[in-house]
């Protein structure tokens, strides 16, 4: 879809810090994450919501979220991972995609409130994708 953001990361026309590009989906940093290392996970083809996944993609695109929450801890020294998926409410970009959140015990994450972090630069953000990416491979 032209005008969905994440159909632009997927195409590569809008950048974006990838750790992960498959034929089944493509992860990629939040710009505005929970956490540093907060991944989001997208399906290649344009999918609203979770709802609107066909069944045969389900099984790929999730193999993709569990490797990628997999990674992140063992990547960036988290206790394990929050993960996460909103249909159309709190949905920011109407593409399916699903936050894998760093957790560490005492990280002040309490229930829906969370609170967001900036990357002080663009070399950071990239550092946390590259060692994501490393992880997976």
């Amino acid at each position: 879809m032209p005008d969905c953001l994440f159909c632009s990361i997927v195409a590569g026309t809008v950048p974006a810090f990838r750790v992960v590009d498959t034929e089944d989906g493509v992860g990629f940093l939040d710009i505005r994450p929970v956490f540093k290392g907060h991944v989001l996970v997208v399906p290649r083809p344009h999918v609203s919501q979770l709802t609107e996944l066909p069944a045969s993609l389900s099984p790929g695109y999730f193999a993709l979220v569990q490797r990628v929450a997999a990674a992140v801890p063992s990547a960036l020294g988290a206790q394990g991972t929050f993960v996460a998926i909103n249909n159309v409410v709190s949905q920011s970009v109407p593409h399916l995609h699903t936050h894998v959140v760093p957790r560490t015990k005492g990280d002040g994450l309490r229930g829906f409130f969370w609170p967001r972090t900036k990357y002080a630069s663009d070399q950071e953000a990239q550092s946390y994708a590259d060692r994501v990416r490393i992880a997976l491979e």
